[in-house]
């Protein structure tokens, strides 16, 4: 019998005991490129809704609109930010592993 507890993490679909997207800084890199993938979608949705609301007269419907398009677009910065960090660790490492190896 297994002793450990399974945590929500073992339960998360399509990755197996253990694993997390954040394993790796490739790992993250991609995920958080995927997300960057996500939001972008979700950008061009709003302004499709904005547009839309715009039509219809609806004022307030447009102003919340418009407040989630600025939150999209923060998150936006963010996440492409967090993406050149990861990129700079990639490389980082690789410069130190090449040295290590040179030793």
């Amino acid at each position: 019998m297994d002793d450990e507890l399974e945590t929500p993490e073992d339960r998360r679909p399509g990755l197996g005991r253990g694993e997390t997207p954040f394993e790796s800084i490739e790992g993250a890199y991609e995920y958080v490129g995927l997300l960057a993938e996500a939001i972008a979608e979700a950008k061009a949705l709003i302004q499709e809704d904005i547009m839309e609301a715009g039509g219809q007269g609806g004022d307030r419907r447009v102003q919340a609109l418009r407040i989630v398009a600025f939150k999209l677009e923060k998150l936006g910065g963010h996440v492409t930010t967090s993406r050149r960090i990861l990129n700079d660790l990639r490389t980082l490492r690789r410069l130190l592993m090449d040295e290590r190896r040179s030793l």
